[in-house]
């Protein structure tokens, strides 16, 4: 059978595909072919194993190879030289061809086997290895990148890195990114597992360079970081959150505050900051508990949350103080609308634990860009602004106040009389003056208060109506309590030794120095000076026996039960039962001088002066009236049966050595002392 001629080029082409790209039997069959259709000859053929000389006469051989020849079968007249030297070409062609093959596939197996070493390194690694070219196809997957992200190297290799990313921006990966210049960069990401879950991986990337030094792809190593981000944002939000409430805390809200204000500046619009103390949290707290008082302030949090529009900022600033950030407003009026609606938000009773517990608010206000234009300063002046409303307030419910310089004047002379306080007790500053106290039947000198008074170096002699009340908000009236109750008794110790005959000295004590501790201090007091307790007396106000009236018994029968007297000051101007009084250990009732003051020409001063000596006279207590200046109230006062006067009418408070000259005048008389 005659086979189609075909030209050399064609023949080349496919003995090259052949012989290049076949093996096997396949590749036999395809030479087999060839070599038949270039002699069109069916009988030539293309055979392996090493040629067995037969009939000479017959066959024409040409090996390609050790193992392989071709062979023209026939007898020879019917071969002639052209057909051997086509053949031998053929043959010749062949053999090179198996040479190239040889060289290639020795190069493929060396290949093969780095790429399998590379990949035993790779997959003895445990972080995640992938390997990119450079427009981000994955090239190898180690066992490591199988385990984190869940799928085997079958199903990745070929793909693009970015069907990993979790939604991120595909520059993520850029092709002619900067590292591939400059070496490799560590990063934090967010990547996706087979899974769909989302974590965090540490990355970093590598150029992988040939043999020149270009980059021909990217090194990639991951580990699993989701854990330790865990860990700092649980540690962040400690750092910025309140555990209570799980509003942000000062520090947070102080950032939020200014990032805030510089949008605010932009738009050339106002802010607001709200400062706010709560009403009656410190007795609910302390009477309840912890447990009671910190769920009222989660229900606090939360009507606060439920008031205010989604970009005001709320924070809880520790304690029962809170601040809210009104960002964007346009008038101030609108900042005092909202402070109406927190304050209504507290009308209704908080439940908590069975409880019905009410508590009110005190709001200091400052405004952006007029107060400040941080959220420091802004802050600073909204809590001035809350100690005014505080202390001026009329309803316990609530009451708000905006910020004005005078508010920091007043605060300014607060702060120096504070830190003047701390030093005056370091320097001797405060020192010790006597009023008298009269026998009002006797005119007899029979006692004396010890006023505490201050000499400023600078400003001279300070009013107790403006330091003490700083003190006591401060505690420092502690310090000073304990500097007076000395200070007296080592006074009284000098009069003993003078031969004084002992008569009461009245030291005042404040609510915070009225304590379980105070019987101690007494008594320690009193052995270090060595002084009989008939020296003593103390003087408590109405206020102390409000609260805990059993507690409060027991501290004064500690203190009588060492011969100490009680009085209470002020009294009229509280709230305590009289149903409780006539329980309390008191020797003295000493009555206020708001009600001396316009005797005898109030009557309802009078009235009141008058039912209070009557009762004290039931109770057998001794009544002394304070701020007697006139003396017409002398005459009232003996006239109702008072016992003891102090006042001006006798003497102002004097130095001990002024005392001592007036403890002997008979103040009825007039006659001075011998």
């Amino acid at each position: 059978m005659q086979m189609p001629a075909i030209d050399d080029l064609e023949i080349g082409v496919s003995l090259s595909e052949a012989v290049l790209c076949l093996q096997g039997e396949e590749l036999d069959a395809t030479l087999n072919r060839i070599v038949r259709e270039v002699f069109r000859d069916a009988n030539a053929a293309f055979m392996r194993g090493k040629f067995k000389a037969g009939d000479q006469d017959e066959v024409i051989y040409s090996v390609a190879s050790p193992e392989t020849y071709y062979v023209l079968s026939g007898k020879k007249g019917h071969i002639n030289e052209a057909d051997i030297h086509k053949l031998n070409l053929l043959a010749s062609l062949t053999a090179r061809l198996f040479s190239t093959r040889a060289k290639f596939d020795q190069g493929f197996k060396e290949s093969a086997l780095a790429q399998l070493q590379q990949t035993q390194i790779l997959d003895q690694i445990h972080e995640s290895v992938i390997t990119m070219d450079l427009a981000g196809f994955i090239i190898s997957w180690n066992r490591g990148a199988e385990r984190l992200f869940g799928y085997d190297s079958q199903e990745v290799i070929g793909k693009n890195i970015l069907f990993l990313y979790d939604d991120e921006d595909i520059n993520g990966l850029r092709l002619y990114d900067s590292f591939l210049e400059h070496g490799g960069r560590e990063m934090e990401v967010q990547r996706k597992k087979k899974s769909g879950e989302v974590f965090w991986a540490s990355l970093s990337l590598s150029p992988l360079c040939d043999a020149q030094g270009l980059p021909i792809g990217i090194i990639g190593y991951l580990s699993d970081i989701t854990a330790r981000k865990k860990a700092e944002e649980k540690i962040n939000h400690l750092a910025y959150y309140d555990a209570l409430t799980n509003l942000p805390n000062r520090s947070l809200f102080k950032q939020l505050v200014d990032k805030a204000l510089l949008q605010s500046q932009r738009n050339n619009t106002s802010a607001a900051i709200i400062f706010i103390d709560l009403n009656r949290f410190k007795p609910i707290n302390d009477t309840l508990g912890h447990e009671i008082g910190n769920e009222l302030l989660r229900q606090v949090a939360s009507r606060y949350l439920l008031t205010l529009r989604e970009n005001d900022i709320v924070a809880r600033l520790g304690s029962d103080e809170f601040a809210i950030a009104l960002i964007d407003i346009n008038q101030h009026f609108h900042a005092s609308l909202v402070v109406q609606k927190l304050l209504h938000a507290m009308d209704d009773a908080f439940i908590v634990a069975g409880h019905e517990l009410r508590v009110g608010a005190s709001i200091g206000i400052s405004v952006f860009p007029q107060d400040g234009s941080e959220a420091d300063s802004l802050l600073q002046k909204a809590d001035i602004a809350m100690y005014k409303a505080k202390r001026s307030a009329g309803n316990v419910s609530g009451s708000f106040v905006f910020y004005s310089d005078s508010m920091n004047q007043s605060i300014a002379g607060r702060l120096y009389l504070e830190s003047g306080m701390r030093r005056a007790l370091e320097n001797q500053e405060f020192f010790l003056a006597y009023q008298p106290k009269v026998d009002i039947r006797s005119g007899r000198i029979i006692g004396a208060e010890a006023l505490l008074r201050w000499l400023h170096p600078e400003r001279g002699l300070i009013s107790p109506v403006e330091f003490i009340p700083i003190a006591e908000e401060t505690g420092l009236i502690l310090q000073i309590d304990e500097w007076v109750l000395e200070t007296a008794c080592a006074q009284a110790r000098q009069w003993q030794d003078s031969g004084i005959p002992a008569f009461r000295i009245a030291v005042n004590v404040s609510a915070r120095e009225f304590t379980t501790s105070l019987p101690v201090r007494v008594k320690e007091a009193l052995e270090r000076y060595q002084i009989s307790p008939k020296w003593l007396e103390l003087e408590i106000t109405e206020s102390m026996l409000m609260h805990s009236t059993e507690s409060v018994i027991a501290i004064m029968e500690q203190i009588t039960a060492q011969d100490v007297v009680l009085a209470l000051d002020d009294f009229g101007t509280g709230y305590s039962s009289l149903s409780y009084l006539k329980r309390f250990p008191i020797d003295t009732l000493k009555i206020d001088r708001s009600f001396i003051q316009s005797i005898p020409a109030d009557q309802n001063d009078c009235a009141i002066a008058s039912a209070i000596i009557v009762m004290a006279k039931q109770l057998n207590h001794k009544v002394i009236a304070e701020g007697v200046e006139t003396e017409e109230q002398l005459a009232f006062l003996i006239k109702a049966g008072c016992d003891e006067v102090q006042g001006y009418l006798y003497s102002r408070p004097v130095s001990p050595g002024e005392l001592l000259k007036l403890l002997d005048k008979d103040f009825h008389s007039g006659n001075e002392p011998c």
